[in-house]
């Protein structure tokens, strides 16, 4: 999610205690994960706890040390171990037979209504199989719950799935679980930092509140904030059940407590695990999320992560592995304006979400320049932009002041006891921050100099900042900060794998944190709006629940299928075409119906990985079972990426090279009776794509047929860096479409 900043004192304490680990010596223990693939099926935890233990005493020579230096043993699904090591302790462990990888705990970051009815799934809507969708379980990583919500009421459940095997944990201020909210649990492996928070599941953070009601929350009539957005605010899947797992506090997302929300949710019973967290790439078995994921997908659990709020910057896509499904953040159809009126009559309107209604009808109004703090020296500061400690309290109190850029002005503003802050950027903004003050961006070259000019020419200018109201726009198209592909980890897979709303989104918040975070804020609400990956995320998750509702057999490949082939391309596009938005926007409506899915099963995956240079002893290790399987056991991966991908990507290693290509292709039918399919491609001039077979006939359901897919050309010409493409498989009743794209 995109936060405001942490209250000072807070950051002084973590940005004291990071300069405390960064100033470590290498004498001093730092928390690792030494990870070991599967965990096995028929031993005790208490043996494994114990094999755990031998292979720490060894590392490090002593019998004290060894229980001193244990953090956490995982064991449920997942085969790995938490310590302090030194770091000669944990290269001597990562050559040890039976250890995938050691790797170095680091803190990962949060990637923070209307939005399901802009994706067709209306509250009233008739497809839905009420009784298998009560029976899905959403397992979310995040901040925590707020369970007094009215989102997560459970009036009407009954008692939660047989399959369900979690627990509720206790806490400050935590009121328990209930029939909608069936688990919580919390996590703090990590004390390298100051633990400043109550070992409590509960959310005080509302980001983990605000993903899981955007995923899986009841129907609330009349939701807003502060009147702004009214509607009914619901989750995409209302009827499913919702597991917390609290891995994220004031000091981040720790990756031994990631990897132990993974272990449990896992062995709980979770249908889907939805993941708003994220962090820069890292090789795959390096990365608790995609080590987890992996595990969920053998157990038959999607993973839904955030892909970054990076953008629009190429290549900072993070949650990359291909047995995740990565999300892209992308706007629904509505933006928020509040009109602004000068003392001369005139008015011009600005973006942002301000839940103020200023009590009088005009204020005076004035700028950076005219408030400018003439007693002290501040020519390090920029006076037009409000920089804090550059504008005089008695030349702002009581007045709206018009600032260049927007970084937070508003709260110098309100300190100095100002009635209210406009802020001009550059360029339009498609995310807003909510304010502490009455305030609304414009555009500087637009009406920002408008606003300058009357400043300027007038004795005593004024001006008053109109509550925002809910305006139309054109959409979808991905958030300007949405992180963008490539990426860099497999060149040949598309990432992200699809889009879904992320921008402003209206959901459930916690009680016990102010609309903005500051400590000064009085506002409190049931709902609030964020922006961010971490939005996108969970619209995603329930998507996929719903398509498990509807086809529960359908493995965690098969439904990211149906939602990437079935997707709504971008109605605006950006020059980064699907290197920003993947497939397009999820179309839960006819994923259900796809026609064909791209299959993939973990032996698939482990062939993948084969290609991709893991060696016989890690496979062995990842699959797990007394059974000792290499490479040589599984069929080699063919063509340029070696997956049933229902994308395909060509990263052109160099601008000298020439374009070719080769994707091998099996669908499955999913659809009834005889079916037969007939290829189009919509490729740019340069671009030859050849499909063979050009038709696909099917005599019955969960019959597979093979494809391959050609692609060629010559040199790229300078300035061009992507090429874009769609294969289409199509009939009557179905459109099965994928991207093909070139990078260079």
């Amino acid at each position: 999610m995109m936060h405001n900043l942490l209250p000072f004192a807070g950051w002084l304490c973590l940005a004291l205690a990071a300069t405390l680990v960064q100033g470590s010596t290498e004498n001093e223990r730092k928390p690792y994960i030494v990870y070991m693939g599967e965990a096995p099926h028929h031993e005790p935890r208490i043996s494994v706890m114990d094999k755990h233990h031998n292979l720490l005493l060894k590392a490090v020579g002593d019998e004290n040390i060894a229980r001193e230096s244990k953090i956490y043993s995982y064991g449920k699904s997942i085969n790995a171990f938490a310590a302090r090591l030194l770091p000669d302790e944990a290269k001597r462990l990562s050559g040890v037979d039976g250890v995938i990888s050691v790797f170095e705990n680091t803190r990962r970051k949060l990637l923070t209504t209307r939005s399901w009815d802009f994706l067709g799934m209306h509250e009233k809507l008739k497809k839905r199989n009420a009784i298998a969708e009560s029976n899905i379980i959403v397992g979310v990583l995040d901040t925590g719950i707020w369970p007094k919500s009215p989102s997560f009421n459970d009036k009407g459940y009954g008692p939660p799935p047989a399959k369900w095997k979690g627990k509720c944990d206790k806490g400050a201020n935590f009121t328990g679980c209930n029939n909608k909210v069936i688990g919580a649990r919390y996590y703090q492996l990590d004390n390298t930092y100051p633990i400043m928070e109550d070992p409590t599941p509960v959310d005080t953070d509302g980001h983990g509140t605000h993903t899981a009601s955007t995923a899986a929350g009841i129907a609330v009539k009349d939701s807003s904030l502060y009147g702004i957005a009214k509607g009914t605010a619901r989750g995409g899947v209302p009827s499913a059940r919702i597991a917390m797992y609290k891995v994220c506090w004031i000091s981040g997302c720790s990756d031994m407590d990631l990897l132990a929300a993974y272990d449990d949710a896992i062995h709980d019973g979770v249908d889907l695990i939805s993941i708003s967290i994220g962090g820069p790439p890292k090789e795959f078995f390096h990365d608790p999320i995609a080590i987890g994921a992996f595990h969920a997908m053998r157990k038959g659990i999607l993973t839904s992560c955030a892909g970054g709020n990076e953008g629009p910057m190429l290549a900072t896509v993070q949650n990359v592995a291909p047995w995740i499904m990565t999300v892209a953040a992308s706007s629904i159809d509505r933006q928020f304006t509040s009109k602004i009126k000068l003392g001369d009559g005139t008015t011009t309107s600005g973006n942002g979400i301000n839940t103020f209604s200023m009590k009088n009808k005009m204020y005076p109004f004035t700028n950076g320049a005219h408030a400018t703090n003439l007693t002290g020296n501040y020519t390090d500061r920029n006076i037009s932009a409000c920089d804090y400690g550059a504008l005089s309290q008695d030349r702002v109190k009581g007045k709206i002041v018009y600032c260049l850029g927007e970084a937070g002005q508003d709260y110098t503003i309100q300190l100095l006891g100002g009635a209210g802050t406009i802020m001009a950027t550059d360029a339009p903004q498609d995310y807003y921050f909510l304010t502490l003050t009455p305030a609304a961006t414009v555009v500087r070259s637009k009406d920002g100099d408008k606003l300058d000019r009357y400043i300027n020419s007038t004795k005593k200018p004024q001006a008053v900042i109109y509550k925002s109201r809910t305006v139309k726009m054109n959409a979808p198209f991905v958030a300007s900060f949405s992180s963008r592909g490539p990426q860099l980890l497999n060149r040949n897979i598309l990432k992200p794998d699809i889009a879904a709303p992320g921008l402003n989104i209206l959901a459930a918040y916690t009680n016990l944190r102010s609309i903005t975070g500051e400590p000064s804020d009085k506002r409190y609400s049931a709902f609030n709006f964020m922006s961010g990956t971490s939005m996108a995320c969970p619209h995603a998750s329930a998507a996929a629940a719903y398509v498990k509702s509807m086809h529960p057999d359908w493995s965690p490949a098969a439904i990211k299928s149906a939602l990437m082939t079935t997707a709504t391309p971008m109605k605006i596009r950006d020059k980064f075409g699907e290197l920003s938005s993947g497939s397009g926007q999820i179309n839960p409506i006819r994923a259900i119906q796809a026609g064909l899915i791209y299959d993939i099963d973990d032996r698939s995956y482990i062939s993948f990985l084969c290609k991709e240079g893991y060696n016989s002893t890690t496979i062995g290790l990842l699959i797990g079972g007394e059974q000792k399987l290499d490479c040589s056991s599984f069929k080699p991966a063919r063509g340029t990426d070696g997956l049933n991908y229902p994308s395909m990507h060509v990263h052109l290693n160099s601008t000298e090279s020439r374009i070719f290509a080769v994707f091998y292709r099996t669908v499955t039918h999913v659809a009834y009776g005889y079916s037969e399919f007939k290829a189009k491609v919509t490729s740019p001039k340069g671009l030859s794509i050849t499909v063979i077979p050009n038709t696909l006939k099917f005599n019955r359901t969960h019959q597979k047929q093979s494809f391959k897919v050609l692609v060629k050309g010559g040199l790229m010409k300078n300035g061009t860096e992507i090429l874009s493409a769609t294969l289409e498989w199509s009939n009557k009743e179905h459109s099965v479409k994928s991207p093909i794209l070139v990078y260079k």
